[in-house]
C-alpha cells in the first residue's frame, strides 16, 4: 500500500502550525516540534529541507525561525514530497525506465497511468485544505 514517509508527515504538520500563525510571525522547529511532539532533529531537518525548496521561510537570529513561505493554497502535497523526498515512483522501473523484466512486463504501462493520476491527485491537493 502507498504510505506517506515520517518526514512527510511532519513537514505537513509544520507547513500547517507556520500557516496558521498570524501573519509576520515566525516559530522555532523545536516549539513545533514540542507542539507536536515530534522528534526535535527531524523537526529542523525537515523545516530545513521545506525552506530550500521555498515552502518555508528561515531566518536566522534571535528572533529567528520559521515562516510559511507561499499562501497555503499555492503549496500542493505533491510540492512537499518533492522537498523532503525528490520525486519518487511507485515503482522503479517508472523511477529509472528499465528493470530485468523490461520487455515482457505486462504492468509497466497501466502503473505509469497509476503514479500519474497518483501525482495528479497530490497536486491538486493544497495546504489550504488541509487547514
Amino acid at each position: 500500500m502507498l504510505r506517506l514517509s515520517k518526514k512527510i508527515e511532519y513537514g505537513l504538520i509544520a507547513l500547517r502550525h507556520l500557516a496558521l500563525l498570524p501573519e509576520g510571525e515566525s516559530t522555532t522547529a523545536r516549539e513545533i516540534a514540542e507542539e507536536y511532539c515530534l522528534p526535535a532533529e527531524l523537526c529542523a531537518k525537515t523545516l530545513s529541507q521545506l525552506s530550500r525548496a521555498g515552502l518555508a521561510l528561515a531566518t536566522e537570529g534571535m528572533r529567528g525561525g520559521y515562516s510559511i513561505g507561499r499562501a497555503p493554497a499555492a503549496i500542493s502535497i505533491q510540492d512537499v514530497i518533492t522537498a523532503i523526498e525528490g520525486d519518487q515512483a511507485l515503482v522503479e522501473c517508472i523511477e529509472h525506465g528499465t528493470c530485468a523484466l523490461h520487455d515482457i512486463c505486462t504492468i509497466k504501462d497501466p502503473l505509469r497511468r497509476l503514479q500519474a493520476r497518483i501525482t495528479s491527485t497530490f497536486t491538486q491537493m493544497t495546504l489550504a485544505e488541509m487547514i
